[in-house]
């Protein structure tokens, strides 16, 4: 208790110092657990992917079209359980240029999606009442709060992809399986897309934009994948067949450098941590380093000298991540209200706080080190006669 409050009454000797240093590493972790945040909500997708589904898509690129007569030949496949389909819309909602508009639009099918993802949760009458109405629409929970999207709402968009005007009602919001799960898509028919497109631009309809297969069992995935792409190898519209988990992969790899860039400065900012501390240790150390040699006289150990210093070191860098730590959940909340669709998943996760508090006293404990050894290593006679 005794040397406790000595390591308080030293921490609080220049007070000016010791809030700017508490300040600096309260920054440093902030930023720290935000851009850990930002990373893990990048990847999140590929996590949350189920071992059972897999993609098949166009094999120069997925944003080219297959034949919608493709699904019953994969289904025909003795591994494959069930197979369904999705297609991209795009489409602009009001104001383009405002994030929040911005939200996944697909056409599925209405009969076998909700089927092979049970992620999606909803009532048995808004499943019906979905799949009775042709240009009916489902919409995630958290983009219904976002838009205030209610039953019976017809949402009206402009179409980019599939040019015209397009009405959906709304008959039903889900709810994902558990937090992880993305609530800001909005599903529709593909039925409908199919017969206006089939009015409109005849030479693109039937065509859909991915399959997704459920296999029976995932230790047959490279053999369902190779057969699938087998089957098509010779047609004008050839296939690439992966683990979900692999899709989602490719995905991510195409901004690969930005998240490089975000770990990279993540780590950066421990070495700044590093350096604010040990720079006010240090200085502390030395200028009481006469301090420490009369204790030294009056008989305390080295061990006494090890806790004035690495408490000192510690209490500071414990405050400092505590403070930023316990910024890093309404600043990661308010990025997430900005982005809501954007980055429909952004939680700061268990490993996030973990690596934010070891940081904090890894470098707690480095930067007492040196100037522990220097004080340690000086002599009592040399101690005294230092000035300041």
């Amino acid at each position: 208790m005794f040397i406790f409050r000595l390591i308080l009454k030293n921490a609080l000797r220049h007070k000016l110092r010791t809030f700017l240093t508490i300040l600096g590493i309260c920054i440093a972790v902030t930023a720290f657990g935000f851009l850990r945040t930002i990373v893990t909500a990048w990847s999140a997708g590929v996590e949350m992917s189920s071992v059972t589904r897999m993609i098949t898509r166009h094999k120069v690129s997925f944003i080219m079209p297959l034949p919608k007569s493709y699904r019953e030949k994969i289904q025909a496949i003795s591994d494959v359980d069930l197979v369904t389909y999705a297609n991209w819309f795009g489409g602009l909602y009001k104001d383009p240029n405002d994030w929040k508009n911005f939200f996944p639009r697909m056409a599925v099918d209405p009969e076998t999606y909700f089927d092979i993802y049970p992620e999606f949760v909803l009532s048995e009458k808004e499943l019906l009442d979905f799949r009775k109405e042709r240009n009916a629409c489902i919409v995630g929970n958290k983009l219904a709060k976002e838009h205030g999207f209610k039953i019976g709402d017809i949402i009206s968009m402009d179409g980019d992809i599939y040019p015209g005007k397009w009405d959906f009602v709304v008959r039903g919001i889900y709810k994902g399986k558990d937090e992880t799960w993305d609530e800001t898509q909005m599903l529709f028919q593909w039925d409908y897309l199919n017969e206006r497109i089939a009015q409109q631009q005849p030479t693109r309809q039937g065509n859909v934009g991915w399959y997704v297969l459920r296999v029976k069992d995932q230790n047959a995935m490279p053999i369902v994948a190779r057969e699938v792409d087998e089957l098509f190898s010779n047609s004008r519209a050839g296939t690439k067949t992966e683990t979900e988990k692999e899709f989602q992969q490719s995905f991510v790899s195409m901004s690969s450098a930005i998240i490089t860039s975000l770990e990279a400065i993540s780590y950066i900012i421990i070495g700044i941590i590093l350096l604010i501390l040990a720079n006010t240790i240090a200085m502390a150390a030395r200028e009481r380093t006469r301090e420490y040699a009369v204790l030294k006289t009056l008989g305390f150990s080295s061990i006494h000298i090890v806790g004035l210093i690495a408490g000192e070191s510690l209490l500071l860098a414990g405050l400092g991540g505590a403070l930023g730590l316990a910024l890093t959940f309404p600043i990661s909340a308010g990025f997430a209200k900005l982005f809501p669709t954007f980055f429909p998943i952004f939680n700061v996760e268990d490993i996030t706080i973990i690596l934010a508090v070891s940081v904090a006293l890894f470098a707690g404990i480095i930067a007492a080190t040196f100037p522990t050894s220097a004080t340690l290593r000086t002599k009592i006679a040399d101690g005294l006669r230092q000035i300041g």
